[in-house]
C-alpha cells in the first residue's frame, strides 16, 4: 500500500478505547484496545477521568500504527466514533479538565429533570430538541458541573472553559487545541441543540444557564475538523469524519436509507430507525435525533435507547462473579432449556425507552431453592432481548410500520443465542454483519467519504465482510408471547416499585 490512504478510526467507548486502521479497499490492518477505569462516588453517580479517556486513545493509535507497521504519514484520514452525553469541562488553555466527567448512565440530575417535567419547559425541549427530559442528556449534567463552583461559572462565561461530549474533547487534544467542534449527531444528544434549525438553541441555554461561550462549533459529520498536531504522532493527518457512535454504527450498517433499522448492542443497546431527509412525527417515548446520509449530510432518525444491555452481562463477572468471562454466558444460556421462571429488568440506571422512569431500579422476579447460576444468566440475556423488543415495538407500532428485519451489531451481538433468542422474540430475522466493528466501520467511512479517499458509502460492504443470518424458530415464536406477559408483569412490578408503591 503506498500513499495516504489508509485511515484509522477512534472508537472511543463507555468502557474503553479502541483504534482500528483501515486500508482503502476496507480490509482492517490492526486493531488495538485498552480498558479505562469508570468511578461511581454515589448511588447513581457514574464519573470517568478525562484524562484516562485521552491516555487510552494515545495509547490504542500507537498501538494500532505499530502492529500494522504504518507510519503515521501514511493515514488519509482519521474517523471519530464516541460515546455520547457524557460531558466534559475544561481549561480551554491547559487543555485540563476542570471537573470528573459525568458519563451518559449519571443519574445525579434527575430531581433537576423531575422538576422541570411538571413545567412548559417539557414540552418546548421535546419540540426543539426530538429528546425527552431524562438525566441521560448532556444539558442538566453541565448545569450541574457549572452550578457546583461559582469560580466554575465566572470563567465559563468568561469564555475561559471550554465544554463537549467526548468526540469534542478528543478533536481539541488531536489538534492541539486548535479546533473545538462538534457533530450534528454528538450535538442533537445534549439537549442544547435544535435538531430543525441545525443549531445551538438560545432559549435551552438560557434555561440551562450554559453560556454560548463554552459551547463547540457545529460541523458536518464528513467534515472538516482539522489536523492532528504534529508534535503527537509525528504527522497532521485530516481529521475527516466524526459521529456518535450509534449514528455511526447506523452508517457502517449502511443504514442511510429511510426505513432502515440497526441495534447495537453495547454497555446500553440503542436502536435507530433512518427516516432520512424529513424529521418525522413524535412518537412517545421515543426519541428523535440527528443521523447521517450517505455522504454524511444530516438527516434525522427515531431512536430508542435501553440503558443497561451489556453492562448487565459485566455485572454478571465484575459484581456478582457469576462468570470469568462474557464467552460463557452463551453456553450457560444453552445448557438450561428456560429460565426456571425467573425474569430480570436491567434497570440498573433506570429505564429507558419507551419508559423512561430514571427512578426504576434492577430486579429478579421468580427466584426458587432451584434456581441455578444457569438460570440467572439467561434470563440476564433474554432481558436484553425483552429490552430490544419493547423498543422495536414502540417504534414501529406508532409508525404504523412492520420491521422486515434488524440488523444488529456491538459486543453482546457476538453471542450467537442472544441473536437467535431475539429473532425468536420478534418473530423477523436478525442480519448480523462478519465484521464486529460496525462503530468504527462508520467512523471509518465518513471519514473515508470526508477526505475523498472513498468514492461513496458503498465501499463500507467490503469492510463489513458479509453476513450471518438468524431466522425465527417456530417452535420459539409459539413460546413468545407468553414470554412477553410475563416480562411486562415485570415491567409492571419494577415501575410500581419505582413510583414508591402507589402506582402513580
Amino acid at each position: 500500500m503506498t500513499g495516504a490512504d489508509a485511515i484509522l478510526a477512534i472508537d472511543q467507548g463507555t468502557t474503553g478505547s479502541r483504534a482500528l486502521i483501515f486500508a482503502r479497499d476496507g480490509r482492517m490492518l490492526s486493531s488495538a484496545y485498552e480498558e479505562f477505569p469508570q468511578y461511581f462516588p454515589k448511588p447513581g453517580h457514574v464519573e470517568h477521568d478525562a484524562e484516562e479517556i485521552w491516555a487510552s486513545v494515545e495509547s490504542t493509535v500507537r498501538r494500532a500504527l505499530a502492529d500494522a507497521r504504518l507510519d503515521p504519514g501514511r493515514l488519509g484520514a482519521i474517523g471519530i466514533t464516541n460515546q455520547r452525553e457524557t460531558t466534559v469541562l475544561w481549561d480551554r488553555e491547559t487543555m485540563k479538565p476542570v471537573a470528573p466527567a459525568i458519563v451518559w448512565q449519571d443519574r445525579r440530575t434527575t430531581g433537576r429533570c423531575d422538576e422541570l417535567r411538571n413545567t412548559a419547559a417539557a414540552a418546548d425541549i421535546r419540540r426543539i430538541t426530538g429528546l425527552v427530559l431524562d438525566p441521560y442528556f448532556s444539558a442538566t449534567k453541565l448545569e450541574w458541573l457549572l452550578a457546583q463552583d461559582p469560580q466554575r461559572r465566572r470563567r465559563a462565561e468568561a469564555g475561559d472553559l471550554a465544554f463537549g461530549t467526548i468526540d469534542t474533547w478528543l478533536v481539541q487534544r488531536l489538534t492541539g487545541g486548535a479546533v473545538h467542534a462538534t457533530d450534528p449527531t454528538n450535538a442533537s444528544r445534549t439537549m442544547l441543540y435544535d435538531l430543525d434549525a441545525g443549531a445551538w438553541d438560545d432559549s435551552l441555554c438560557s434555561l440551562f444557564g450554559v453560556p454560548r461561550a463554552i459551547l463547540p462549533e457545529i460541523r458536518p459529520s464528513a467534515g472538516d475538523f482539522g489536523r492532528t498536531d504534529a508534535s503527537w504522532m509525528g504527522a497532521e493527518v485530516p481529521i475527516c469524519g466524526v459521529a456518535g457512535d450509534q449514528q455511526a454504527a447506523l452508517f457502517g450498517q449502511s443504514g442511510w436509507n429511510a426505513g432502515d433499522a440497526k441495534n447495537t448492542y453495547g454497555t446500553g443497546a440503542f436502536l435507530l430507525l433512518q427516516t432520512g431527509s424529513e424529521r418525522g412525527p413524535d412518537v412517545p417515548g421515543v426519541l428523535t435525533t440527528a443521523s447521517c446520509g450517505p455522504s454524511g449530510e444530516a438527516a434525522f432518525a427515531y431512536e430508542g435507547s435501553i440503558l443497561i444491555a451489556g453492562a448487565a452481562i459485566q455485572w454478571l463477572r465484575d459484581s456478582l462473579g457469576l462468570i470469568a468471562t462474557a464467552v460463557e454466558t452463551e453456553a450457560l444460556a444453552r445448557s438450561v432449556s428456560d429460565t426456571g421462571g425467573v425474569v430480570f429488568v436491567p434497570a440498573m440506571a433506570g429505564l429507558g425507552t419507551p419508559y423512561w422512569a430514571a427512578e426504576a431500579r434492577g430486579a429478579m422476579f421468580g427466584i426458587t431453592r432451584g434456581t441455578t447460576r444457569a438460570h440467572l444468566v439467561r434470563a440476564v440475556l433474554e432481558s436484553i432481548a425483552h429490552s430490544s423488543a419493547d423498543v422495536i415495538e414502540a417504534m414501529t407500532g406508532a409508525m404504523g410500520v412492520d420491521l422486515g428485519t434488524l440488523r444488529v451489531d456491538g459486543g453482546a451481538a457476538r453471542n450467537d443465542w442472544l441473536m437467535q433468542a431475539q429473532a425468536d422474540l420478534l418473530g423477523r430475522p436478525v442480519i448480523r454483519p462478519r465484521a464486529s466493528e460496525l462503530t468504527a466501520i462508520g467512523a471509518a467511512g465518513l471519514a473515508g467519504v470526508g477526505a475523498g479517499l472513498w468514492a461513496g458509502p458503498d465501499e463500507l460492504e467490503r469492510a463489513r465482510g458479509g453476513d450471518v443470518r438468524f431466522e425465527p424458530e417456530p417452535r420459539a415464536m409459539e413460546l413468545a408471547p407468553a414470554q412477553r406477559r410475563q416480562w411486562k408483569r415485570a415491567i409492571d412490578a419494577v415501575l410500581f416499585w419505582a413510583a414508591g408503591g402507589s402506582g402513580a
